[in-house]
């Protein structure tokens, strides 16, 4: 079997991290190279209104220099490349790719399968770090954090901020609904517990843990949840379902003055209905870390909102999610070069 291990990382998941992983994990009798993309310093392809290569989404490089570099390799470790069925047709000896994320969008599945190649991914490995943004996410529109700060910099003091009618609430005394309850939505469900409040989940898919629901979390349809909840924070995959599922039906259901969080993916919300949300006062509050497009337009209507907190895609970025991303993909390419069964197959 070849020991021969092509990697792809950037500027977030470091190939020499990827690198010092898998020599440690699997010694010294491995052939490795590595590739550094320029990611996030330059934008990846995100593919959602439309991919160029065969539906891929969120990757980053160019087939013909990632079959280059990649070349007669059997096992490749990347976080963005792309990998696409008419690239595997170039590829005979590839056999193994692990991805350093969750959702694996940017290699073709179906393909891999058929040409026999072994895809593993890294789950949960950005979950803490989502989860802690979360909830500060929830407190900044919460708490009034993001006007407070807007004002003073603008050299206005909002003492009126301090009024009954104006101030924010404490998460104790208010609803909150979790939609998607995988490795980061169960995660934001544990941290919430400490608050106090009253914790809703949306999920037709799971059943919520024995312990949560000890603790009183409900598990509701999303229609209730959004009719009672004061803040919905947002933890679903983008699947044909999912898509602008959050549109102007849903936010029609949305309870009068409630706050929307979004740490997840863009193409959850419908952006136009959202703006006319916030626009019109329907929601309270929004803060939304991803977007339909990335980088966002300078001129996106949204952007003018004053009640929006807006941030660049960094709810998942810690170093803590390089290091667990590294050490799974390295156990899983020592387990793939031992004949043993993977962790984490797609």
């Amino acid at each position: 079997m070849s020991r021969s291990i092509a990697i792809i990382g950037d500027r977030f998941m470091l190939p020499s991290m990827f690198a010092e992983r898998i020599n440690s994990a699997c010694g010294n009798g491995v052939d490795i190279r590595t590739l550094e993309q320029p990611w996030p310093d330059e934008p990846m392809e995100h593919g959602y209104a439309g991919s160029k290569l065969d539906g891929l989404k969120e990757f980053m490089g160019q087939p013909d220099e990632i079959i280059s570099f990649i070349g007669d390799a059997g096992l490749l470790v990347t976080h963005l490349a792309p990998i696409s069925r008419s690239m595997l047709e170039h590829l005979p000896n590839l056999k193994f790719i692990a991805v350093s994320r969750g959702g694996p969008v940017n290699i073709d599945l179906e393909a891999a399968r058929d040409h026999n190649v072994l895809v593993v991914n890294t789950p949960g490995r950005n979950a803490s770090a989502v989860a802690e943004f979360t909830i500060g996410a929830i407190l900044a529109e919460t708490r009034l954090i993001r006007s407070g700060h807007e004002a003073l910099r603008a050299g206005e003091w909002r003492g009126d901020l301090y009024r009954a009618d104006r101030t924010g609430r404490e998460l104790g005394e208010m609803t909150v609904g979790i939609v998607g309850y995988g490795a980061i939505g169960s995660r934001v469900v544990k941290l919430l517990k400490a608050f106090g409040c009253r914790i809703l989940v949306a999920d037709p898919y799971v059943q919520i843990s024995a312990q949560d629901r000890n603790d009183g979390v409900e598990h509701v349809a999303l229609g209730e949840l959004l009719a009672r909840a004061d803040v919905v924070t947002l933890h679903a995959r983008v699947t044909p379902e999912t898509t602008g599922f959050i549109g102007r039906d849903a936010l029609a259901q949305v309870k009068q003055g409630a706050l929307l969080i979004n740490t997840a993916r863009g193409p959850l919300v419908d952006y136009a209905a959202l703006h006319d949300a916030l626009a019109s006062g329907h929601l309270g509050g929004a803060m939304l870390d991803t977007f339909a497009v990335e980088p966002v337009p300078a001129d996106w209507p949204l952007l003018q909102l004053p009640n929006v907190t807006l941030t660049p895609h960094i709810a998942g970025a810690s170093v803590r999610t390089v290091t667990v991303a590294a050490e799974q993909a390295a156990e899983e390419v020592r387990r793939f070069l031992a004949g043993e069964p993977p962790l984490h197959p797609c």
